[in-house]
C-alpha cells in the first residue's frame, strides 16, 4: 500500500481527498500546516507528499515546505495543489523540487492519477540516482546535498535547507564533483543520468 502525506489547510477539503485516497488504496496521513507535515514527513516513510500552496494565511507556505521535503532521507515527490495556477507559481513549483502541478477543482480520480505517474517516474528515476551515487562513495552529507543538487535547487536553497553556509556548501558540491569526476552539474547530472 502506498502511503501519502496530504497537506491542506482547508479541513473540509482535507478531510474530502483523505477519505477519496483512502477509498481507491492509499494510506493517507493529512496535515493541515506545514509544521506538522514536515512533523509526520521526518517521522515516516510516505511515498509522496501532496502539498497546497497556500497553507492558512501564509501564501507561499506550500512552495517554503518543498525544499525542506526535498531534504528528507526518503526525498518523496511532490504534488502540489492550488487554486492560482499562474506561471510564476508553475515555474516557483517545480524549481523547488515538484513533480506535478495540479490546479483545484480536480477530482480524486485526477489526482489518483497524477500521483499514479508520479510514483512510476520515482521508482525508475530513483533507480539511476541510488546506482550512480553508490559508486561515488560520498559521505551521508555529501548525498543528501548531491539529491539536492540533482532536485535542481540552486547552493544557496541548498545551503538554507541543509543550514550551512552557501561557501560550505560549494566546497561539498566540489568534493561530490571531484570523486563522481565531474567539473561541472551539467557533467554530474550526465554521470548519474547517461543518455
Amino acid at each position: 500500500m502506498r502511503r501519502i502525506v496530504l497537506v491542506e489547510d482547508e479541513a473540509d477539503a482535507r478531510a474530502s481527498l483523505e477519505r477519496g485516497l483512502r477509498r481507491v488504496g492509499f494510506e493517507c496521513a493529512a496535515a493541515g500546516d506545514a509544521a506538522e507535515a514536515l512533523r509526520l514527513a521526518r517521522a515516516s516513510f510516505f511515498d509522496a507528499a501532496v502539498v497546497d500552496v497556500v497553507l492558512g494565511d501564509d501564501p507561499r507556505g506550500g512552495l517554503d515546505l518543498l525544499p525542506r521535503l526535498a531534504a528528507l532521507p526518503h526525498r518523496p515527490p511532490v504534488v502540489v495543489i492550488t487554486a492560482y495556477a499562474d506561471l510564476g507559481k508553475v515555474k516557483e513549483a517545480l524549481n523547488a523540487g515538484a513533480e506535478y502541478l495540479l490546479e483545484k477543482p480536480f477530482s480524486v480520480a485526477e489526482l489518483v492519477t497524477v500521483l499514479e505517474r508520479v510514483l512510476r517516474n520515482a521508482d525508475s528515476s530513483s533507480h539511476f540516482v541510488d546506482r550512480a551515487l553508490s559508486r561515488a562513495g560520498l559521505t551521508d552529507k555529501e548525498l543528501a546535498i548531491a539529491r539536492l543538487v540533482l532536485k535542481g535547487l540552486p547552493s544557496e536553497e541548498i545551503a538554507r535547507v541543509e543550514g550551512n553556509s552557501d561557501k560550505t556548501i560549494r566546497q561539498h558540491i566540489t568534493h561530490i564533483y571531484a570523486k563522481c569526476g565531474v567539473a561541472s552539474r551539467a557533467e554530474f547530472f550526465h554521470f548519474v543520468f547517461p543518455s
